[in-house]
Order: structure tokens, then sequence, then C-alpha cells
């Protein structure tokens, strides 16, 4: 057995430059990335958190009003860390506006910026928000400014896109569509432009009959505009990929103490092993641990006894909560020993649920102080 998952020493190791957070939705990674990132910028780590999640929990609990796509520091009353905390949450759009800027020329990228069709695959196509995350982990790696990087990814049931995204953008840049769109403008002699440009001709006709031809004259203009930055975007990509397996890289997987959370784990790890990927452990949120040494049956007993008798309907009531605790305790140890007998290897903390939502720092230290055992 691998034993329990030390995120002290996790984070403590200078070596460790990255910690991704990746899980199924709803099982709270946000909350796991700014407990970690707070307790490392604690612990005198430059820490910077980016965060995925559009529901402003983030800022919040870190005493901001907002997060923008930039970082910010995390600047309250009561926090003095002995490193640094900053934050911020990917804004797509602006993430994508940025790139073409950087990486395309002045012209280009008013043609980009400009073009309907972009204004469209820049919030909406599979797999951007995905891209962006990955764009902007790298961004943040090459400006050498943190320690850390604790990066909170975009909510998956059944795949790592996080990880796919560069190679699903590659794909669809390579794809039958994205030739034809471009065709005419790459065709060389006028022989061979005229004839694939007579095929475009056929080709546009029946396309634009199902979606517009409006659209895909459009769609059109963006591809041949975007022309020459698509190998940027595969080398970034590259570059960013190779960061995640690199050893200054661990993942965290993050889950709830459910079935179908523990089986999405379960495929985050196999595939995290299958990529070659440096998987710290898992943290399995909300659990509810036993305060007391008493068996749910004695417990249930108990009970009994006392409403038989008539006598403190109150301990009968708390003796009942117990029970039903160790019941749901008894369940989570069971769902919890079939992952580990699973994933022997796998090294695992439980955190124990709190009493209300995270809302403030303290909440937060709370979390950190259950992710450190």
């Amino acid at each position: 057995m691998a034993g329990a998952l030390r995120i002290d020493a996790l984070i403590d190791d200078p070596d460790t430059h990255v910690i991704v957070c990746c899980g199924s939705g709803g099982v709270g990674k946000t909350t796991t990335a700014a407990a970690i990132a707070v307790r490392a910028a604690e612990r005198g780590r430059k820490t910077v958190v980016l965060t995925i999640d559009p529901a402003r929990r983030l800022a919040q609990s870190l005493g901001l009003r907002t997060l923008g796509n930039t970082p910010k520091a995390v600047e309250v009353d009561g926090f003095e860390p002995a490193g640094e905390l900053s934050a911020m949450m990917l804004d797509m759009r602006r993430t994508f506006d940025d790139m073409v800027l950087a990486h395309a020329g002045e012209e280009r990228a008013k043609e980009v910026l400009a073009n309907p069709f972009y204004k469209t695959i820049s919030t909406s196509f599979s797999g951007t928000q995905e891209y962006m995350a990955m764009e902007k982990l790298g961004q943040l790696a090459g400006e050498g400014r943190w320690d850390l990087i604790v990066v909170d990814t975009p909510p998956s049931r059944s795949a790592l896109d996080f990880l796919d995204a560069p190679q699903r953008m590659s794909a669809a840049l390579d794809g039958r569509m994205i030739k034809l769109l471009t065709g005419p403008a790459r065709a060389g002699g006028w022989g061979v432009r005229k004839v694939v440009s007579a095929g475009f001709g056929l080709f546009a006709k029946a396309v634009s009959t199902i979606i517009g031809g409006q659209l895909l004259a459009d769609a059109s203009a963006f591809v041949q505009a975007f022309d020459g930055m698509f190998g940027g975007f595969r080398e970034r990509a590259r570059r960013t990929y190779e960061l995640l397996r690199s050893g200054g890289t661990a993942f965290v997987v993050v889950a709830a103490p459910e079935p179908d959370a523990l089986r999405e784990a379960s495929y985050f790890v196999e595939r995290l092993s299958e990529d070659g990927m440096p998987l710290a452990g898992l943290v399995v949120n909300r659990t509810h641990p036993v305060l007391a040494r008493l068996s749910g049956p004695a417990a249930q007993a108990a009970a009994d006894r006392l409403d038989r008798s008539g006598e403190a309907p109150l301990a009968a009531a708390v003796l009942r909560l117990h029970a039903d605790r160790v019941a749901v305790a008894e369940r989570e140890g069971r769902l919890v020993a079939r992952f580990t007998k699973a994933h022997p290897a796998v090294p695992v903390v439980a955190v124990p649920a709190m009493p209300s939502d995270v809302h403030d720092l303290d909440g937060l230290r709370e979390i950190g102080a259950g992710l450190a055992g």
C-alpha cells in the first residue's frame, strides 16, 4: 500500500513547480486548489492559483471581489504569508484574443478578431476552454515569477479534456474542413488553383445549404487569416504538455466518497499513468469520519433501550445520529478501500466534510489542515 498523500511534503519540495487538481465536476476541485495554494503561500512558496470555475467561489473565499485573467495579489486582513499568493480566473475569450494579438501580425490580428466566425469559436468551440487553460498555464510558467502554480482544471466527467485539448485542437486544424476552407488560398499554380477553386465551389454550395452561406464565408475568411498561426498553436501546446509530464509537476486527483466520483477517479489515475503524467495521489473530499468508538449496532441498541424505557429521548436521538454516521463512514470506507485495492500504489488522503460551505480564508486553512492529515 502506498499510504497517505503528504501534501505538505509536496508543496514544500522546491522542485515542485506545478500542481494540477483534476477530477469530475462537483467534487471540490476549486476549493482543494485554493486550499493548497493558501497553505503553500503560508509555508513560504511564491504561489499563483489559476481557476477555471466561473462561479466566483474562489474570489470570495480569498477575500477578493473579483478575479480577472491576470494574477491578482491576495492582500486581505489576517493573511500575512511567509511567501506570496496571487489568484486568477481564466477568461477564455480574453486569453484567445491575447494569443492572437501576441502571435499574429497587426493586420492579421485585426482580421481575425473582427471575424464573426472567430467570435463564435473563441467561446464555444469544443475544447477551447481546455486549450486556453493550457495556454494560460504555459504563459504563467514562461513568466518565471512563481515558485508554484496551482491549477484548478475544467470539470470533466468522462475524460481528461485538459490533456486532450491540444491534440483535439490540432486534429481540428488539420481536418478536411480546414483544408477545404484554406485550399484556394494555399493552391500554387493557376491550374491547380482553378481546379481547387472549382472543387471548393461545389463544396461550398453543398455546405452553405446546411450551415448558411455567410457563416461558411466567415469561416473561410477566418481560417485563411489564421493560417500560419497553426504551427505556433501546436508548438506551445507541445511545450506545455511536456511541462505537465516533467518531474516538477504533480497531479492531484480529487473525488468525493461516492461510487460515480471514485469510478471517475480510477479513470483519471489510469489515464495519467498511460500518459506518463506524475501522479501525487488522491484527495477524497467531504468524508464523514466517526467521532466516537461506539459501533453502529451498539448505538442503535442503546437508543432502542432508551426508547422502551421512555427515558432520555435526547440521548436516544444522539445515539441514532451516531449509528447513521457510522453507517455512512463504513460505506465510504468500503468505497475508498475498493479504490485502493484497484490502485495500491496511489497515496490517498481523506478530508472531512465542513459544516458549511467554505467562504473565507479560515475555511481554506481548515481544508488545508485536512489535506495535510
